[in-house]
């Protein structure tokens, strides 16, 4: 197994550690503490990835695994921060409703790609991540980081301010997580052709 392999797999690996510390409130700051395992995790997605591709150890393992392990771990995170609805209380009353929703669509667009790129792969065909889904996935991970972070110290002004800005990001990640989706399908439709 080689070493982007190896980084998946510690990725993987991290996500129980992950929800772990954050049912954990016996740990101090045990949200801020579950934001840098995430932020940590979700950035060895760019280091396996960039690692696998400039010393040509890309294999099929690592088509497979990444794209799961990265999926897994957003998923994880969102479903974490819905048993937590304080987290969406910036937004008012309708918050953790406005999340409920948000949170479909975004699990809904991946499984929806994921489908896709299966049945791309049945007919010999690779579809590369396009620079919208790289953009989403940035949104994504900050979001998440800043309102888990944001949990720690909610009920102070600069918690307060730190979990707005995620709130805006989350926002904005659903419109670029759909957004990329159908762009994805519409741009490979191909793909849907019998």
């Amino acid at each position: 197994m080689n070493l982007p392999n190896k980084i998946t797999l510690t990725r993987i690996c991290m996500i129980p550690v992950f929800a772990a510390i954050f049912y954990l409130p016996q740990i101090p700051y045990n949200y801020l503490i579950a934001a840098v395992v995430f932020l940590l995790a979700a950035l060895t997605d760019a280091l396996d990835g960039h690692i696998a591709r400039s010393r040509n150890l890309v294999t099929n393992l690592g088509k497979f695994l990444d794209p799961i392990a990265d999926k897994v771990l957003v998923s994880t995170a969102f479903i974490l921060m819905l048993t937590a609805p304080q987290v969406f209380t910036a937004a008012g009353e309708w918050g953790i409703v406005v999340a409920g929703v948000c949170i479909a669509l975004i699990l809904a667009r991946e499984l929806i790609v994921s489908g896709f790129r299966m049945v791309a792969a049945s007919r010999d065909l690779v579809l590369a991540a396009d620079k919208l889904g790289k953009i989403k996935t940035v949104f994504q991970d900050l979001a998440i980081a800043l309102m888990l972070a944001s949990m720690s110290f909610l009920e102070t002004s600069a918690g307060q301010i730190v979990n707005y800005i995620g709130g805006v990001c989350f926002l904005l990640c659903t419109v670029l997580t759909v957004w990329s989706g159908v762009n994805y399908i519409v741009k490979n439709r191909e793909v849907l052709r019998s």
